[in-house]
């Protein structure tokens, strides 16, 4: 069985300085319990790895307003005009990454890849100090893998093994970061004994930690 923690125990794993993936596509599929947790602790200068930087005052959005982050990896922060505005300012560092790249360099990263060949960015900025190569006489750019030390994800039902399932559009990120972490820790909507195996969508060999989303602190 794995670990159950509170909100306030899984945040007091993370350190000032820690590379923090969490899921979640603008607010759909965010774990929101953790993340204002994160906020509540305020810990410092950590490496965000999001989809996006949501808007100022949801889920990842509030980290950047309270300027936790020093770096964020991400695909888009136009949705965030604080992003935006620290960024100009050169308080924050912003990695821009295409989306399809993004993902598929935390899935190289989860399956012990060495990096993803990818022709998006070539003769672009993107394509700035990076390894190419040409593969059948087409350039490629060389991305390697984005990990994390610690990934907040959600999971809309998670069984006691840590199996996690998910209704709708909910998973989007959250399942390729449970495999790109060094800790992970899922928000669960609900709790159960156990999940059907044909709904598991996250094997709980990937879980490290559950909290409860409406468990009491």
């Amino acid at each position: 069985m794995k670990s159950i923690l509170t909100a306030k125990e899984a945040i007091n794993l993370i350190k000032d300085g820690s590379k923090v993936m969490i899921g979640g596509f603008l607010s759909c599929g965010a774990p929101d319990k953790l993340i204002d947790e994160l906020v509540h602790q305020n810990h410092k200068n950590l490496t965000l790895i999001a989809n996006d930087t949501s808007v100022p005052d949801k889920d990842r959005g509030k980290l950047i307003v309270n300027k936790q982050v020093k770096k964020v990896i991400t695909t888009h922060i136009g949705t965030n005009p604080e992003t935006v505005r620290q960024y100009n300012s050169g308080e924050i560092e912003v990695d821009l990454v295409p989306m399809g790249t993004f993902y598929e360099r935390l899935r190289a990263k989860g399956s012990g890849l060495g990096g993803v060949l990818t022709p998006t960015g070539v003769g672009t900025l993107v394509e700035e100090n990076k390894q190419t190569m040409m593969v059948d006489g087409k350039k490629f750019i060389l991305d390697t893998p984005i990990g994390a030390d610690f990934a907040l994800i959600y999971g809309s039902k998670v069984d006691k093994f840590g199996n996690v399932s998910y209704y709708g559009t909910t998973r989007n990120s959250n399942v390729v970061m449970a495999t790109a972490a060094e800790t992970v820790i899922v928000e669960a909507e609900e709790f159960v004994d156990c999940i059907d195996p044909n709904e598991v969508i996250i094997p709980g060999i990937f879980i490290d930690y559950i909290v409860i989303r409406e468990e009491k602190d």
